[in-house]
């Protein structure tokens, strides 16, 4: 793979989680998502790293090995080189080229917030879609970029805080220098950014709908940088300055140790696995669940509101999400504190015993083994 071309969708596709991931997260990612060459013999990593990075092998070998002089080759095209190089912080493997090799190199905190997001926005829209039927202009909207610095568990509050309001065509939005109170959100229509005075002002863009319009002087309290006026008849969506700020903030969970988590499971609480199929299948906890954030709502009516819930994720943050949906429906329910990959190694293999299919639960939280 020549060094220095980003990757192809079916490259992206074959890579878990990126796989999981929109085409417009793919975008937010561009300018890591080109291939990082690898001279034969060069290292990769050591073990006992901390770089907070996710690696996946795109061409070529690699060695992984531990201080203890085990040593595993990885081929590119396999299915072990789908996943990401020796997961988990610090690093128990090693990584060193065997030939001339190509790797992918992301920054592992943006990956998780991205992933997180996509899969609380995939339950938003289930749920919403049962409710509303028509989702066209919530997926527009949702796919904003301001939303990615909303909190997933916050968007589902912010949708209900939103005031609509019908407006004509050449009705002013907001103005120029005017103090900024609100931000909105076009639900129908469109309209246009104008900026500078009568005889000199500009026509700087047009808007469509799902766009977001205002917020610029709520992220900087300062005055509104450019006047708003509707091409023609539509509808926008009001979100008050108080609402916006509240909205950004993360919400309290409940989370807990691994010890506190063990005490509980013996109690009779119940591990959730929240994230990917792929991934509980390379490994999960005995008996858990396979409960994916993107599902969890739907889901959620099988379970037993009498039981606890112990969620956990690789990061700690779609366990999170999980843990305040469940919080919301009336369930008891703890995340991982920080993930199974700030577990020490041997506390991590331990917890992510067992592979395959695992787990499914039926009507009142009864468990099964799935086939």
């Amino acid at each position: 793979m020549p060094a220095n071309s980003a990757l192809s969708l079916n490259q992206l596709r074959s890579l878990t989680p990126l796989n999981a991931l929109s085409e417009q997260q793919w975008r937010e990612l561009r300018g890591q998502l080109v291939p990082q060459p690898l001279l034969a013999g060069q290292p990769l990593f050591r073990p006992g790293d901390q770089a907070r990075l996710t690696y996946f092998l795109l061409a070529g070998e690699l060695v992984l090995y531990r201080d203890d002089g085990q040593e595993q080759l990885l081929q590119a095209g396999t299915e072990q080189s789908c996943y990401p190089l020796s997961p988990g912080l610090p690093r128990q493997q090693g990584a060193r080229a065997l030939s001339d090799a190509s790797v992918l190199v992301l920054d592992s905190d943006e990956l998780d917030r991205l992933l997180t997001w996509q899969l609380a926005y995939q339950d938003l829209l289930l749920e919403l879609g049962q409710e509303q039927g028509d989702l066209d202009w919530l997926q527009q909207l949702l796919a904003n970029p301001l939303f990615a610095k909303v909190p997933p568990a916050n968007v589902r509050s912010m949708l209900t805080r939103l005031q609509e309001q019908s407006l004509q065509a050449g009705e002013e939005v907001l103005r120029e220098g005017e103090a900024g109170d609100c931000c909105y959100f076009l639900k129908s229509g469109r309209a246009e950014v104008l900026r500078g005075a009568e005889s000199d002002q500009q026509v700087l863009a047009e808007l469509a709908v799902g766009a977001c319009f205002g917020e610029d002087a709520l992220l900087a309290d300062s005055p509104r940088n450019a006047t708003i006026t509707m091409l023609e008849d539509g509808v926008v969506l009001r979100l008050d300055r108080e609402d916006f700020i509240e909205l950004l903030k993360l919400p309290v969970v409940n989370s807990l140790a691994l010890a506190e988590a063990v005490r509980l499971l013996g109690s009779g609480a119940q591990w959730l696995d929240v994230r990917l199929l792929d991934e509980y299948q390379r490994g999960h906890a005995l008996a858990s669940l396979y409960m994916p954030l993107q599902l969890l709502r739907l889901k959620a009516r099988l379970l037993d509101n009498q039981r606890t819930y112990l969620c956990y994720c690789d990061s700690g943050k779609r366990s999170s999400s999980a843990v305040f949906l469940l919080s919301q429906l009336g369930f008891s329910a703890y995340a991982l504190h920080d993930g199974v990959d700030a577990l020490p190694a041997v506390q991590r293999e331990a917890l992510l015993c067992e592979s395959g299919s695992g787990y499914v639960v039926r009507s009142g939280g009864r468990t099964e083994r799935s086939l």
